[in-house]
């Protein structure tokens, strides 16, 4: 299925930023913390459009754990850009505490915060009940959830449960999703939806087709807004490029094997760490329509390609680098496009 018909000029539709605050080997928590809030703040100096942090959890090379702390770090450090999640995981959360943590949030930097919700743990069964305590809550019960959170941030001064900061909030609400799932439902309730194209290519096009062709308008959306994940690892070289994608590649093979890890050093050779069968499974999970590797024209011309196939209206980007001076220059060979 191809959108190129209607497709929008790269250079006019919004990239943007998804973070996963990388803990890298030999380094600290500390210290991704401090690179994050560099990175943002050069982004923000770019012209990116919002800098999203992810919720995970018991993961050794990720350390936006407490997405919402984070996020009020990282907007506390920036001015315009905006801040959000890309995303909490809703089913590890009373929807009561989010809508407090947001209204709290928005409180602060008005204008600012996007709340992206997902309906995966984000880690692992043993995890995921040590956060709920119970682990009655389901994937199933999301689109309830997604409702009782909604509420909150109504003035409704009936409810005899109120969300204080959070109501009468205007916080835009995306759905996040890796199959049709949160398609359908971002679509049922009008809300914007961003699907996790650089780990889920394959369903991507069928994902993006169920929203637009179901998208009912509502208060906050006339007309379906998508956007799309994508990896990319610029350099000045190709040789530099795919070099420094080996520290994704590892991360993909650590996690494959049930063995997460900080983020790793890049290797000279992945293929010699890597089994046939990992090597294989790399190819599907990093599919190169969605994880770009190279210059800067190598990334403007896949870049291109892969909006004119989905017709995004937004393009959020993941590097997973190691060394933070390869991860600021990677994002701003990327902000060069948009000019």
């Amino acid at each position: 299925m191809m959108y190129s018909k209607q497709a929008k000029h790269f250079h006019k539709i919004p990239l943007s930023i998804l973070d996963l605050a990388p803990i890298t080997e030999g380094g600290t928590v500390r210290e991704s913390f401090k690179n994050s809030t560099e990175l943002a703040q050069h982004a923000e100096k770019w012209g990116f459009n919002r800098y999203w942090l992810a919720e995970h959890h018991n993961m050794p090379g990720i350390a936006s754990s407490a997405t919402s702390v984070l996020i009020g770090h990282i907007a506390g450090a920036t001015t315009t850009i905006r801040v959000g999640s890309g995303g909490i995981m809703l089913p590890n959360h009373a929807p009561l505490v989010i809508a407090e943590q947001f209204g709290t949030l928005e409180s602060i930097y008005p204008g600012r915060i996007d709340l992206g919700l997902g309906r995966a743990p984000g880690t692992d069964q043993a995890t995921s009940y040590a956060l709920r305590r119970t682990l009655n809550s389901s994937p199933e019960e999301f689109p309830q959830q997604v409702a009782e959170l909604q509420h909150y941030f109504k003035d409704v001064p009936t409810a005899r449960v109120k969300a204080y900061p959070g109501q009468g909030l205007n916080i835009p609400i995306w759905l996040l999703g890796s199959s049709g799932f949160s398609a359908r439902l971002s679509a049922q309730k009008g809300l914007p939806f961003s699907f996790a194209s650089h780990f889920s290519p394959d369903y991507t096009l069928p994902a993006l087709k169920l929203y637009r062709e179901n998208f009912q308008p509502s208060e906050v959306l006339q007309k379906p807004y998508a956007m799309v994940g994508v990896n990319v690892i610029a350099a000045d070289t190709e040789e530099r490029a795919k070099w420094l994608a080996t520290s994704q590649q590892q991360q993909f093979l650590s996690l494959g094997r049930g063995e997460p890890t900080p983020l790793k050093a890049p290797v000279e050779d992945i293929n010699e760490i890597a089994s046939s069968y990992e090597q294989a499974a790399l190819q599907k999970s990093l599919d190169p329509r969605t994880t770009i590797i190279g210059t800067k024209d190598t990334v403007k011309e896949k870049l291109q390609q892969f909006q004119e196939e989905t017709n995004a209206d937004e393009i959020i980007i993941s590097s997973q680098i190691f060394y933070q001076e390869d991860r600021l220059r990677s994002y701003e060979i990327i902000a060069e496009l948009m000019k």
